[in-house]
């Protein structure tokens, strides 16, 4: 595939999401640099990813230089510049969730979605583990703010508790037919 071939996220902006943009930029009037990290959001909350139109796009919206975003994409491992899976799947792995069950909490969801529970996943701009037909992506993640109700783990933004390992399948079907 040529990059001539390749669709670029700016080129495909719809009203509605230029809308938000603009309102939200309204919230930042001492410093548009600030409204960063919410365009990012909602930027990849609508491509699914960040490329480099994208990265080029919201830099000229803020009058930044390209650099300054691209930083934040690379640096916060909640930003890809790959596409992830229709459902992320993102289970807390720190300390009471680790003790509640979480590491084998991700290694069946990773086999009731066909992902590769082998394949590392550090963020950084890089899609976690993608399941064959694109459907899932699963990730262990640092702290839910949720230890109380532990394991938990993050559906797209539905945040489940107390979540035991036969609720994997019910999950996995629930998302899997959106």
């Amino acid at each position: 595939m040529t990059t001539e071939t390749i669709s670029k996220q700016a080129e495909s902006i719809p009203a509605d999401l230029l809308a938000e943009i603009e309102e939200t930029i309204t919230h930042y009037p001492v410093s548009k640099r600030s409204a960063s990290l919410p365009l990012l959001h909602l930027w990849q909350n609508h491509f699914g990813s960040v490329d480099d139109s994208g990265i080029d796009w919201i830099a000229a919206k803020l009058e930044l230089q390209p650099i300054n975003i691209l930083e934040l994409v690379t640096f916060y491992p909640w930003f890809r510049r790959e596409a992830a899976g229709k459902t992320v799947i993102r289970v807390c792995r720190t300390l009471a969730c680790a003790m509640a069950g979480a590491y084998e909490l991700r290694e069946k969801f990773c086999k009731a979605t066909g992902v590769d529970a082998s394949e590392e996943h550090h963020g950084y701009g890089h899609a976690p583990p993608t399941s064959p037909d694109g459907k899932f992506s699963i990730e262990f993640v640092e702290c839910l703010a949720s230890c109380g109700t532990a394991p938990v783990c993050l559906v797209n933004d539905d945040l489940h508790e107390n979540v035991g390992l036969g609720d994997v399948e019910p999950i996995v079907k629930q998302y899997g037919a959106e």
